[in-house]
């Protein structure tokens, strides 16, 4: 198709603004998908997506528009993720595009991810079209929030569109607005090839796919491409685009989106952000690659441990077949005293923690215990060396330690002004440094913060919730690293140090944790037949303690009268009995007592 007439877009939201039942709309609209075929939300092919409302991996589309100038049109459509958790994978899906739709609830308002998704759209210079969504709801602000949208960005109220997605009112408005105001791509088809990667999968027929934006030049199917980062040269054994399923073609030209399929066996190879070019073999390649890709980092750390110990092998071939789907997912083997053989995993935080979990419980039938999240430290030793822990139990001993250096997280509260003293009482006892505060209007105000991530991921969100009535939305980016005065708590059951229930935590809340901590293992680990000592300690030094009482046997019930040495014999002998029991018991410790790890902001 005439370059002049493709549209390159993405939708960008805060969770559940209707960003995906738009897409069904439009999808709908220009006849892409039939009416027999269509389901609710048919982009979010995973059950996850759909029960969660939210979607989790990009997919992308094209779309046919005859528009009422009688000319067509064709349109890329690329629906990105809209959790904070994915924000790398958004920023490369509108690299790919020219401008986006901006989807706001006339309910809910401006939310944290609205603004933060619309800054990296305008990072990008993408044109900006505004759409009000969800007008038909009784609850519907209309005219107040498209009075906030108009001050956000800086433009009349008339050119923000009122829509509704469930009901396909504003359709038609929309799609002429991408017609007329984005721009079409500005794409030189003489120059070398150069392709953007802003997702990939893998298929079991045709290996690695990769999803291209094509910016320069063409790519033709059955050549050899390179991947410009890894130097990798890859064979493109098909080429194509989605209609939303994959259909084959010959060749992508610049300015379109479409597939790769490359035969790699391992997603890992083909990375998010990549620019694919020509081998030197099959053409002139590219000189510089497109701006922008870094390598997928994980953030958040979590041992996975199956339930039943013979489940280790599914769970490693589970794992194996998730990775295959997910570059970012990392995974090494680890052993743990208490729960035997298990992985420890690393994630872009806590809501892909929550995923992966999930889909390897439901789709592979595991049952799991997983550990409380840690985050990546930077420890310098005494003897110079700097290692990095992702795990509490290889904290090295502190006598060792000159130095240790956590993440920071630089944070956005966005909530009612009634809640500010909540939402600062909140952020303050989680070590947080106020940065500044900005009123959005006369109700809504955005607070500013720099905290430690391992305060953001224990219970954080949950809290921010409770303590605001589900106003508060919140949005984090990382900052940077910073010396703290961290120590590791470990505790002890029954005497034996529960190396999975360590943690890391500030010298200053040590005590107060412990303290919380031990007070939520009685609560959870059932009483013995003796005895349960729960401590927690820094080093050799105990500074919390809680006792579960012995489960008491009435060893006198059967004694009906008779001299008092007889009933003292039978006590002296359950004394005796227990004592050795205790040497020799084996306290279990159930899953709950891993949760209560994650709880204990509520304690606190």
């Amino acid at each position: 198709m005439d370059q002049s007439r493709i549209r390159n877009l993405c939708i960008i939201a805060h969770i559940d603004h209707g960003k995906s039942t738009l897409t069904d709309r439009l999808l709908e609209f220009t006849g892409t998908v039939a009416k027999r075929e269509m389901v609710e939300q048919v982009m979010d092919q995973m059950d996850l997506e759909r029960e969660k409302g939210i979607t989790i991996k990009a997919k992308a589309v094209r779309m046919l528009y005859r528009a009422h100038d009688g000319v067509e049109y064709e349109l890329n459509l690329i629906d990105t993720p809209g959790h904070v958790d994915f924000t790398y994978e958004v920023s490369r899906a509108l690299a790919a595009c020219e401008g986006a739709i901006l989807v706001v609830d006339a309910t809910q308002g401006i939310e944290a991810q609205t603004l933060a998704n619309l800054y990296l759209a305008l990072e990008h210079n993408l044109t900006i079209i505004p759409v009000l969504n969800k007008i038909d709801l009784a609850s519907a602000r209309p005219d107040e929030v498209s009075d906030e949208m108009a001050k956000l960005l800086n433009a009349p109220n008339e050119q923000i569109i009122r829509a509704s997605a469930k009901e396909g009112t504003g359709t038609e408005q929309i799609l002429e607005a991408i017609v007329t105001q984005i721009p079409p791509p500005a794409a030189n088809t003489a120059l070398p090839l150069r392709a953007l990667i802003f997702d990939s999968k893998y298929d079991a027929y045709k290996g690695v796919v990769a999803y291209v934006r094509v910016v320069d030049g063409e790519l033709p199917r059955n050549q050899k491409l390179k991947l410009m980062s890894s130097g990798l040269e890859i064979d493109a054994l098909e080429v194509g685009v989605f209609r939303p399923k994959m259909v084959a073609g010959e060749s992508l030209s610049a300015g379109e989106v479409g597939y790769v399929a490359t035969g790699l066996k391992s997603v890992r190879d083909i990375q998010v952000g990549d620019t694919i070019t020509h081998a030197a073999s099959a053409g002139a390649p590219a000189v510089e690659p497109l701006p922008g890709f870094r390598p997928a980092k994980p953030m958040v750390f979590a041992g996975f441990y199956p339930v039943e110990t013979n489940d280790y092998p599914l769970l490693r071939d589970a794992l194996d077949k998730l990775k295959l789907n997910d570059a970012s997912l990392t995974y090494d083997p680890e052993t743990s005293a208490a729960l035997g053989f298990g992985f420890r995993c690393g994630f872009l935080g806590l809501l892909h923690l929550e995923i992966v979990q999930e889909r390897l419980e439901r789709e592979y039938d595991l049952n799991l215990i997983a550990t409380a999240p840690s985050v990546e430290y930077h420890v310098l030793k005494t003897s110079g060396d700097l290692i990095t822990v992702d795990n509490p139990a290889e904290m090295p001993d502190g006598a060792e330690i000159a130095e240790i250096e956590e993440p920071w997280m630089r944070i956005q509260v966005f909530t009612p002004k009634e809640y500010i003293g909540a939402v600062m009482d909140l952020v303050v006892a989680r070590r947080g440094a106020f940065d500044k505060m900005e009123y959005l209007d006369e109700a809504r105000v955005m607070l500013s913060y720099v905290m430690p991530l391992s305060e953001l991921i224990v219970d954080f969100y949950d809290q921010l919730k409770s303590r605001t009535r589900g106003y508060a939305s919140l949005d984090y980016t990382f900052a940077d690293y910073r010396v703290s005065d961290l120590v590791r708590l470990n505790i002890l059951v029954n005497e034996e140090a529960v190396d999975a229930l360590s943690m890391i935590v500030h010298k200053d809340y040590a005590y107060a944790r412990g303290a919380a901590l031990c007070k939520k293992l009685k609560e959870v680990i059932p009483q013995q037949l003796f005895p349960v000592p729960i401590q927690a300690a820094i080093g050799g030094h105990i500074i919390a303690r809680e006792t579960i009482r012995a489960i008491r046997k009435d060893v006198l019930a059967k004694c009906y009268g008779g001299d008092i040495t007889r009933k003292r014999k039978l006590l002296e002998k359950q004394k005796a009995g227990k004592k050795r029991m205790k040497r020799f018991g084996n306290v279990e410790i159930p899953q709950d007592a891993f949760m209560a790890v994650l709880k204990l902001g509520d304690e606190e």
